[in-house]
């Protein structure tokens, strides 16, 4: 074995050796490195016209933007229908639709469909918002900014006008009665007011089975070609009757050939592509390893402990976790490409000789050299005329160096259930209401409402989680950190969890109670394992935290300083970084070469049961009964298909229409290769996977037999 290892890293060697160096110098930016998220505050009409021979007028959009919805605070989705309907992802609705369930049912094996307006189920809590109002509040938010003469004064004065704007906007007649949120875009160069009609009452109506919803599972995440019926859906309903809206996008379940261009109109959830290569390095070498060994732990402990109890709730978990490892890990893998990160250096030193010659130009302006400040020192110039930072880049580095001193700290003795296990972080809590009562007496008291013993869910899963945590500190921190000779005294991590977890009291609510009962000295001085490992935690995390607090409110602004150079250098013609938004991007339907071969633009049904048949109907390939024997007719059917979008997660639901407003598809996925898009837009190889609109209207024919909403969407 180790003479083949021997032998498999020679060859690798070799082969890289091989390959041509890369010049970074001859590197170009690509001109949709920042991505196609579009705003609607400002829509891209010349762009298309010039790019797709259309020129949508500002009608289109609006109608656009109206049939759009946000699908609580996770997901995006729209109307389809002029009586309510709202389309969105299986998984999406997942919880929501199980939610609803009843004694006996089990929705994600049977699926659902009702086939009455009675029968749609009221799923509690969940709401849609639809965008009705948008307001430019630049001009007032960065002069009420520029009036800070710190860091956190600037910030703090920021939220004090986000609120009283919010007060003042909400009083007014057009509108009153929304759902008020203010937008940052460009980490700060814009800033925008956004009134949502919330609707509360929303209903299910039809839900796959889980094994066509989440066809293949983890193992065929992320990729194409795919086959799975990634889509639900639900109702609004307007005082007890299904809504009526002129405001929806017809369907079209004929609609989609290749390289015809196709708009996702939905809510981005967040990128990063604003951040300059000092911060991207800092996120390749710390923060991402340490967030993908977090999860695949965690994801690990989750799975034997699943194995005992069976339940949904874990299981969706599990898939959560699942989804974010690969997730991340394909974001890593896209810092660790040098090709991409030399992009990324390419844009920022464009960036900065674009800023220079704009200084140039402007012959007068002063160069502002304070951290964080956005004018130079003392001035008061307007904010209309942006005094340009060319030192951006360097502070930005500076603080990146300075976090980089204090992240194994804050990161790993942080009081988070998830890395550290339930016990321990209650060790942690316990030690600082310890040193508070000390100290504040009156702030004890709110802590104290805080010390009730966790309830655990499993002892096994929180002694694993403690090994995995324990595991983790050793390698970042070293054998010879004091931490760490405290918690492990000689023991493997997972010998050492079960010792702690053996010898401490903490799961004791007597034991507790009469600790604190006797006040602070008894806390500080008792002899419980997991106390003392806190005693050692507790005052390095609170150095750290402090520490990266302050320099995370320069960072803030010295990145909205940053967004303000790029609006200013570049203007609308690069899109702001994705916020949970409603934002508006284009792409063509359009295959692409993978694994020696080359992926269809779309799949068919057929290809589902060569899945089925190929795994021998294992999970995550298994089928329902009902599917089974599929009418020859279906096998033809378009499944799914894939276009040079641009989306990320928040995106999940969001439809793909044509040019005519009619919906043609609903993006659930994207490729693998379109994971590093968190941080950069490569559409030449990013890809958009998403289920075909007649796919869904096919299953609800042949299979589930749906034929009211079949009426309802296409009219026969």
């Amino acid at each position: 074995m180790r003479f083949l290892l021997t032998a498999l890293l020679l060859i690798e060697t070799v082969f890289v050796s091989a390959q041509p160096a890369l010049n970074p110098d001859t590197v170009k930016a690509g001109p949709f490195d920042m991505g196609k998220m579009w705003t609607f505050d400002t829509p891209p009409q010349e762009y298309f016209q010039k790019t797709y021979g259309f020129t949508p007028d500002q009608k289109w959009f609006d109608e656009v933007r109206l049939a759009s919805l946000r699908f609580a605070d996770y997901c995006s989705a729209s109307f389809v229908s002029a009586n309510g309907l709202v389309m969105t992802n299986h998984h999406c609705a997942r919880e929501s639709g199980t939610g609803v369930q009843r004694k006996g049912e089990d929705l994600n094996h049977t699926g659902f469909f009702a086939k009455t307006f009675a029968e749609e189920r009221k799923v509690p809590n969940l709401y849609v918002d639809q965008l009705l109002k948008l307001e430019d509040i630049t001009t007032r938010v960065q002069a009420t900014m520029a009036n800070g003469k710190s860091d956190a004064e600037q910030l703090q004065l920021r939220e004090r006008e986000f609120a009283a704007i919010k007060q003042e906007y909400g009083n007014q007649p057009d509108w009153k009665g929304l759902e008020l949120q203010t937008i940052t875009f460009y980490n700060g160069g814009r800033y925008a007011l956004y009134g949502f009609k919330r609707y509360n009452d929303v209903r299910l109506v039809l839900m796959p089975e889980l094994q066509l919803g989440f066809f293949g599972g983890d193992p065929d995440n992320f990729t194409y070609p795919r086959y799975a019926l990634d889509f639900s859906f639900f109702r609004v309903y307007d005082n007890g009757k299904p809504l009526k809206t002129s405001h929806y996008f017809k369907f079209n379940p004929n609609g989609i050939n290749e390289n015809e261009p196709v708009f996702v109109t939905g809510n981005p959830g967040s990128t990063e592509r604003l951040k300059t290569v000092a911060e991207l390095e800092f996120d390749r070498d710390l923060k991402m390893p340490y967030i993908l060994q977090l999860l695949r732990n965690r994801a690990e402990a989750l799975q034997v402990y699943n194995t005992k109890v069976k339940n949904d709730s874990i299981q969706n978990e599990i898939f959560s976790l699942e989804n974010s490892l690969k997730a991340y890990g394909g974001q890593l893998d896209g810092l660790r490409d040098p090709y991409l990160m030399a992009r990324k250096a390419a844009f920022e030193q464009q960036f900065k000789a674009e800023a220079q010659r704009l200084e140039g130009s402007r012959g007068q302006s002063k160069l502002s050299t304070g951290s964080g400040r956005s004018l130079s020192e003392g001035a008061k110039a307007p904010v209309s005329r942006f005094d340009i930072n060319l030192k951006l880049w360097d502070n930005l580095a500076a603080n990146v160096s300075e976090l980089r001193k204090y992240y194994n700290d804050n990161t790993y003795l942080s009081p988070s259930e998830l890395a550290r296990g339930d016990l321990l972080v209650f060790a942690h809590l316990l030690v600082t209401y310890a040193e508070v009562a000390r100290q504040n007496p009156g702030r004890a008291e709110q802590l104290r409402e805080l010390l009730e013993t966790p309830k655990l869910t499993d002892r096994g899963l929180e002694e694993a989680y403690l090994a995995a945590h324990l595991s983790e500190a050793q390698q970042a921190l070293g054998n010879d950190d004091p931490y760490i000779k405290a918690a492990l005294n000689g023991k493997a991590p997972k010998e050492a969890a079960a010792y702690l977890m053996n010898n401490t009291k903490l799961n004791d609510q007597g034991y507790i109670n009469d600790l604190i009962t006797k006040g602070p000295a008894a806390i500080s001085g008792d002899n419980d394992p997991l106390l003392a490992l806190a005693r050692i935690s507790v005052p390095r995390y609170q150095r750290a935290a402090s520490a990266v607090q302050q320099i995370n409110r320069q960072q803030t602004v010295l990145r909205s300083n940053l967004g303000r150079l790029l609006y200013e250098v570049y203007g609308t013609a690069i899109p702001p970084d994705a916020t949970f938004s409603l934002r508006i991007n284009d792409g063509v339907v359009k295959g692409f070469p993978y694994n020696g071969t080359v992926a269809p633009y779309q799949t068919t049904f057929a290809g589902l049961y060569d899945r089925y048949y190929s795994f021998q109907g294992k999970f995550p390939w298994s089928l329902p009964k009902r599917w089974l024997n599929p009418p020859a007719e279906l096998l033809r059917q378009p499944m799914c298909f894939v276009s040079t979008n641009d989306i990320i997660g928040g995106n999940s639901g969001s439809p793909l229409i044509n040019k005519n407003r009619e919906a043609v598809g609903l993006a659930f996925d994207g490729n693998m290769e379109s994971l590093p898009g968190s941080f950069i837009f490569v559409p030449d190889k990013n890809r958009t996977v998403s289920v075909h609109t007649g796919a869904i209207v096919a299953a609800m024919r042949y299979i589930y037999k749906a034929n009211r909403l079949v009426i309802e969407l296409v009219g026969k």
